[in-house]
């Protein structure tokens, strides 16, 4: 069965060393590759993995644009990596508009949001703009949902804001990673699953990400007691039922999940030939044009 990973991160190969261990520092957990586009190749060699998407984050307002142009030499190269990458942008990126439309003509299918990384909250009239925009230019919008561990709080992309960003803005593609809100699910189940089920699909399509939501997370100091658990395998199947199949995203979030564990993990997860089919490659086909 193809395998698509809809949600990893990969860096240049000049700072992936050091990027990488101010994010575990940051996280205090450990990655699962060195961060550069070899290193996930080997792991999606092992994992029977044949697409991984990369998600570049702008932290810099300024950079966007250079980053998207990086993003798309990584595409290039595709037909024998098996690596694609989508754009990344900043609210406050000047000649947002621009740069947005200039990331669809280079052939980038999204853009990648981290509200807490821009100290934003997910339903700012800065942040809809760009998803206003995003949907205008055909490109869909993958945006981390929930708590960072790597990140103090406030959490800048809740449950709330979601809902007001689908009501409102009525975004074409909308991706929520991490089962929608990373430590939150049984509240993303009870509010955010109605939602979603009633925005008609001649509106919009919105979907969740499985990335770091499974599986155990491998800490620095594994002596520490540490309070945060993903979801049980329990939970995960039961969200799967209530948001339904075919909106549902594989995604590691490698390097901070190793590829070959989470799809073991979902295989064994006692989901039908069919979840898994549209799970693992059906539905990020649809998104992708793939």
């Amino acid at each position: 069965m193809r395998i698509i990973d809809f949600h990893t991160h990969t860096f240049p190969d000049k700072i992936a060393a050091p990027a990488l261990d101010s994010l575990q520092k940051a996280s205090e957990s450990r990655a699962h590759t060195d961060g550069t586009n070899s290193d996930l190749r080997r792991s999606m060699e092992k994992a029977g993995v044949e697409v991984s998407i990369v998600l570049p984050v702008v932290t810099n307002p300024d950079k966007a644009s250079s980053m998207n142009n990086y993003a798309a030499r990584i595409n290039e190269d595709f037909d024998s990596t098996g690596i694609y990458s989508i754009g990344g942008i900043h609210p406050l990126t000047p000649n947002l508009k621009a740069v947005l439309k200039e990331a669809a003509e280079l052939g980038l299918k999204g853009i990648k949001l981290h509200p807490d990384y821009y100290g934003i909250a997910f339903n700012d009239i800065r942040m809809k703009r760009v998803i206003d925009i995003a949907s205008e230019l055909g490109l869909f919008v993958i945006t981390h949902a929930g708590m960072d561990i790597g990140l103090y709080p406030p959490i800048c992309c809740t449950i709330d804001s979601i809902i007001d960003v689908i009501e409102d803005v009525r975004p074409r593609t909308l991706v929520l990673a991490h089962m929608g809100g990373w430590m939150n699910w049984e509240e993303v189940t009870e509010r955010l699953a109605p939602v979603v089920k009633e925005y008609s699909s001649s509106q919009g399509q919105i979907f969740l990400d499985t990335a770091f939501s499974i599986g155990e997370i491998e800490w620095l100091d594994k002596a520490r007691h540490k309070s945060y658990h993903q979801m049980s395998d329990d939970q995960f199947r039961i969200m799967v039922r209530e948001f339904g199949y075919d909106r549902i995203l594989f995604a590691t979030d490698s390097p901070w999940a190793d590829q070959k564990d989470y799809v073991d993990r979902m295989n064994n997860m006692g989901l039908s030939r069919e979840e898994l089919e549209y799970i693992y490659h059906k539905n990020a086909e649809s998104i992708l044009g793939l």
